[in-house]
This record gives C-alpha cells, structure tokens and sequence, in this order.
C-alpha cells in the first residue's frame, strides 16, 4: 500500500505549516520527500526560492541527529563549511546563534553531556545557522517532557517571529500545531491524503497563555473532530492486520 496519495498541498513563502494526522498516515515520509531524502514514485515537489536566504532546505528529526564526536559549537559549525563558508565565518555564525538558543556557555560540551532540551537546541540552532528557505522539522519536541515541550516550542515560535522563514512541522499534538501554525493540514490514515487545511484564527504574536483560553480549547475540538474518524480508522486497519497476522494469513 502507498504510503501517500494523491496529495496536493500548496505552502506560502514564509508560512509555518503543521501537519497533524494518525500514526502511519506518511506525514514524515512527505517531510523526507520535501527534503529529498526520498524519491517519490510518482509526482514532484517544487520550491520557488525568494533568494533571501542561502540553501533550500535544512531538517530538524525528533532524534537530534547531531555528531556525539563533535562539540556544540564544532556541531552548529560544521555545515556551514561542508557549504563552502571558512573556518572563522562558520564560527562566527555558529557562535550567534548558540547565543540566540542561550546556548553559548556549552559551546565546549558534547552532546553527552546535554540534556535531551538542550540536544535539541543544537540540532535546531545548526539548521537554522545555514540559513534555509525551508525549515523541515520532524515532530522535533515529541521526545521532551510537557514543561520543557513548552518552553522550546515558546523559544521557536519567538525565532521565527523575528524573520518568518518557510516552516513545515510535523507533530501528533494538536496544541502544538494551533500555538506555532498559520494553518493545519489534517491528513487522513493511509495513504495519507489533506483532509481540511484550516487557517489557525489567532493573531501573531501568541503568547503562552493562548493555551489556557476559551477560544484555543474550542479550536482544539473542532480540529480533533476531523481527526478523531481518522485515528480510528487507522486503529482499525491495525486490529485487522493483527487478525490476519495471527490467522496466517
């Protein structure tokens, strides 16, 4: 069965998109397509760059994804000059934005020695260093606990206010989505197709006691509506597949 499709979607230059839908629905298999990390079978993906920012893509996984081997700033550093910048530039830029993600005081640690928020904040800083049209990240906080969730997705939210570069986000919470999107993409269980792309109704810039109103709760369940039928369709096609598993099928 594919993974995908038909699927057509549309991001606006400076958008920042959140695709919610059940497990398996193939929201990160489109996100490596985007990247070019997988081929499509069929189908094309186009980016018509503004010429602001340096190359077309960069990729945050909820894994981190960083080099234990490396330090922090040797980390954020590298790929600037795997890009072509030198030695002293890629350090320069690393160093601002390690202070951008309060980072600067572990600038010689390794990633062992970090907490998972702080890993992540690595790998968040090193692709935004390179300066990408599009921002591709892979449910990025799934990993942390909810209080320290909070505070990155505040951190990136604040980030990108300051220069609303292009940002596809996968993530299976809806009030992440609603908090950081302009608008959210439902996608139904496999193969993944939109089911409602709906425009978030609050104004920049949000603040965190958005969270705590009236009005994000009943957004919340009429996102969730749309979603609950696809969650279960997708619990069902599991049951049917543990069936056919356990009868030899």
């Amino acid at each position: 069965m594919h993974a995908l499709g038909p699927l057509d979607l549309e991001v606006g230059d400076g958008e920042f998109l959140c695709i919610v839908g059940p497990s398996g629905c193939g929201k990160s298999t489109f996100l490596r397509i985007v990247a070019g990390l997988v081929r499509p079978t069929s189908g094309r993906v186009e980016v018509r760059s503004s010429g602001q920012f340096s190359i077309p893509y960069a990729v945050v996984f909820q894994d981190y994804s960083i080099y234990p081997w490396k330090t922090v700033e040797r980390n954020v550093s590298f790929g600037l000059e795997v890009q072509g910048f030198s030695k002293k530039v890629s350090l320069e830029k690393s160093r601002r934005w390690l202070e951008m993600m309060g980072l600067s005081d572990f600038a010689r640690a390794y990633p062992a020695t970090l907490s998972g928020g702080m890993r992540q904040r690595v790998a968040i800083a090193r692709a935004l260093a390179g300066e990408p049209e599009v921002l591709l990240m892979d449910e990025p906080f799934a990993a942390l606990d909810a209080q320290l969730r909070q505070l990155m997705q505040d951190e990136l939210l604040a980030i990108w206010q300051a220069d609303r570069r292009t940002v596809l986000f996968i993530t299976h919470s809806l009030e992440e989505a609603i908090m950081l999107g302009d608008r959210v993409v439902v996608m139904t269980s496999r193969p993944g197709r939109v089911l409602v792309s709906i425009q978030v109704p609050f104004e920049r810039p949000r603040k965190p006691e958005l969270r705590d109103s009236a009005e994000f709760a009943r957004f919340r369940a009429m996102l969730w509506d749309y979603l609950k039928g696809e969650v279960e369709h997708y619990l069902s096609d599991v049951h049917d597949e543990m069936a056919d598993s356990r009868e030899g099928r």
